[in-house]
């Protein structure tokens, strides 16, 4: 396949194993997008999270079944107030705006992240949103929020040690680690996608993409669509993943 060739709807539909099993995408370019049409930065992140429906609408008709969207990182909190108070109130009022569709397409919907540093009132719509969508069967949608990968794989570490408190560190595991990470009911990442024109991971998901295919976009995330994730399918299904074998290249 071509990278401009439209991928066949029939293969996504029939989640054939060329098409990734969990995507994680960086959502970079709202500030440059909102600058680019002088606009306050507010207005980049209003339009990103109007972009976020027809992505999540598109992995699930294409047959993905996890998705992850890195939306506030643990460094996001180093810009200024109003910017931080501005994404911080994007994220609630898509909470309170997007459950009646989850439910309505089999969205399930789950915050990963230090969830403490956020306020009671917000900490109480993410436990509702999750309780609401718990039992949806279709698209599991992780929302990344104060989320950092260094920040996951120490908690993972305290989280082991929580729970073996009678075992010492040199009884840790890779295998015994994985189930302590946020991410534990999902599977690794498969193919994680930057947007933005930026060539980094960013501190997003360090563990979980360890063998992820990494697809670097120039489109800022406003302008992402349906027409760009296809394109990354179809490059996608074009990798040859060895995992470290010595199979022939």
């Amino acid at each position: 396949m071509s990278a401009n060739q439209p991928i066949p709807f029939q293969l996504a539909a029939s989640k054939s194993p060329a098409l990734p099993q969990h995507i994680a995408i960086i959502m970079d370019g709202n500030r440059r997008w909102a600058k680019s049409r002088f606009m306050p930065a507010g207005l980049g992140h209003a339009a990103g999270a109007q972009r976020v429906r027809e992505i999540v609408k598109s992995c699930a008709e294409f047959g993905i079944p996890h998705l992850s969207l890195f939306a506030f990182s643990t460094e996001n909190w180093k810009r200024p107030p109003d910017e931080v108070s501005a994404l911080l109130g994007l994220f609630m009022t898509y909470l309170k705006k997007e459950i009646r569709d989850m439910n309505a397409n089999g969205v399930r919907l789950k915050v990963l992240g230090d969830k403490l540093k956020f306020s009671d009132s917000l900490q109480e719509l993410i436990a509702d949103a999750e309780q609401q969508t718990a039992g949806n069967a279709g698209i599991t949608l992780y929302i990344c929020a104060n989320y950092g990968g260094r920040w996951d794989m120490l908690q993972a570490v305290k989280a082991w040690q929580s729970r073996n408190p009678s075992l010492g560190l040199e009884s840790l595991t890779e295998t015994a680690l994985t189930p302590c990470l946020s991410t534990a009911d999902a599977p690794e990442v498969d193919l994680l996608i930057r947007t933005g024109g930026e060539s980094r991971v960013s501190n997003f998901l360090l563990w979980q993409a360890a063998y992820a295919e990494l697809f670097f976009c120039e489109e800022l995330w406003p302008d992402f669509n349906r027409e760009t994730l296809n394109r990354a399918l179809v490059w996608f299904a074009g990798r040859d993943r060895r995992f470290g074998s010595s199979a022939p290249i």
